[in-house]
């Protein structure tokens, strides 16, 4: 049922509210090309936010604020997973679990794409958790136990270009498939482009590698699953046109839980892609449209035709004028009642170019709201610059933390309730040369169980890393 413009009004005001009043990311405003900035409290003194100036780190991997240490937990071609095989490479989405007697189980994706035989260190083919023997892509699951030591072992292979993913209410990982290749394609032997389940506590609920083809075949970034309704909501980072955010309904009678999704046939439940309007009710074609943080979007949700795009992918079966598009659509995250997404850099690809957004979708309402949008970058090599945000997690301080894809320099960045970005984290590992520097993309961003440890990645060529260090919740703003 589409909203009247009455309707959108009211709620658009209604979320207006609700993004100031409440939540665990409360009101977030940076402002287009915003830098952190000092920040006076009603008593007159004044506050940077985060932790301080980033420190260089004399192993010359990451820089941190005073106070704060990291360990590296896995890396490619170091490190060894139970088998005996080395760590694959290329990190990417990752989520934390609760294990037994204080373990923390990681599940992480393996964005490697095309042929096993053209990766140096693909996902080793575990017996039973292989579904195309040709791909090198899949994720592993990683434990960290109390006293510090790490194993490591295959949650799924012969999967290609994992990328982000999803954390399930019921304690699974959706690991999603970037790419749109079919059997033939690249090597491939079968079709690709889905969405599988990990379970990180159970080796055995892996066997059989089955793809949720509910969910649609398209070049997946990452999914959240609202856990009152059931709804699936879906990223998709493509171009040529721009990609989609998708919600997939469950059917009727459906119920959620550990191996219930690969009960699903192909056809269950709706696909659908938005198509957003504003408080005029005029049609939005593209989110980069929204320059002015706070705007808020009416969202109607319109049916995919054909889900499993064996002969067009599914962003190429509308019209312009029939659905919302939006450049690099990567990293969510599910806080608040509602689900955090990213549009990453948008420069000639958008109408109106922009180094990054991130939006909140509120169900309950069906509006988007824009709390973050970066101005594009002129100086991606200057240090207290953000471009590019990609992977993304709620903060249990409150307010975000995102890991930075772009040009330049590479980061972890966080962002106060009030919407004032940090820097938490820099590579020093220069990979490209010392006349053209280069820094590999963060990626899989997570806090542990306890909060204690925020986990992220190197993505290449693929080092987890485990911060620790004084976390505190910010100040916060005078109401």
């Amino acid at each position: 049922m589409s909203l009247s413009r009455r309707e959108f009004n009211a709620r658009s005001a209604a979320a207006g509210a609700a993004v100031v009043l409440t939540g665990t990311v409360g009101a977030l405003a940076t402002a287009p090309g915003a830098l952190a900035a000092d920040r006076g409290d009603a008593d007159g003194r004044r506050h940077e936010p985060g932790y301080g100036p980033l420190i260089p780190d004399p192993a010359g991997l990451l820089a941190l604020p005073a106070g704060f240490s990291y360990r590296v937990i896995t890396h490619s071609g170091v490190t060894r997973l139970d088998s005996g095989e080395f760590t694959p490479s290329t990190h990417d989405g990752t989520a934390a679990f609760e294990g037994h007697r204080g373990v923390t189980l990681l599940v992480n994706n393996h964005e490697l794409r095309g042929k096993r035989s053209d990766a140096k260190y693909p996902v080793p083919m575990a017996k039973g958790l292989v579904y195309d023997p040709a791909a090198a892509g899949g994720c592993t699951v990683v434990e960290v136990r109390r006293g510090g030591e790490v194993a490591e072992w295959v949650g799924i292979s012969g999967t290609s270009t994992n990328c982000a993913g999803g954390k399930t209410p019921w304690g699974t990982w959706l690991t999603c498939e970037e790419t749109e290749d079919l059997a033939g394609a690249n090597g491939m032997t079968k079709d690709h482009g889905y969405a599988f389940e990990v379970d990180p506590q159970d080796r055995r609920a892996n066997q059989d590698p089955r793809p949720v083809k509910a969910f649609g075949r398209y070049a997946h970034e990452a999914v959240v699953i609202d856990p009152t309704h059931g709804h699936a909501y879906l990223t998709e980072d493509a171009a040529g046109p721009n990609g989609l955010l998708y919600r997939w309904v469950p059917p009727r009678g459906f119920r959620h839980g550990r191996g219930k999704l690969r009960t699903l046939g192909a056809g269950a439940g709706i696909l659908q892609a938005p198509k957003c309007f504003d408080s005029a009710g005029r049609f939005v074609d593209d989110l980069s449209r929204a320059i002015t943080v706070g705007t808020v979007y009416g969202v109607d949700w319109v049916a995919v035709p054909d889900r499993d795009a064996r002969t067009t992918p599914v962003r190429k079966q509308f019209t312009d004028t029939q659905i919302t598009r939006a450049r690099k659509l990567e990293g969510m995250w599910w806080g608040d009642g509602g689900a955090y997404f990213v549009s990453s850099f948008a420069r000639t690809e958008s109408p109106v170019p922009h180094d990054g957004q991130v939006w909140f979708y509120d169900p309950k309402r069906r509006t988007m709201r824009l709390v973050i949008r970066f101005g594009v970058n002129s100086d991606p090599s200057k240090e207290g610059t953000f471009d590019g945000p990609d992977n993304i997690t709620v903060s249990p301080y409150g307010g975000l933390v995102i890991a930075e894809d772009g040009q330049g320099l590479s980061h972890l960045f966080g962002t106060t309730e009030d919407g004032k970005t940090y820097p938490l984290a820099r590579t020093e590992q220069n990979v490209g040369t010392p006349e053209n520097p280069e820094y590999s993309e963060f990626a899989g961003v997570c806090f542990s169980p306890d909060g204690r440890t925020l986990f992220g990645s190197l993505q290449n060529p693929g080092i987890m890393l485990a911060i620790t260090g004084p976390w505190r919740r910010g100040p916060k703003s005078p109401r």
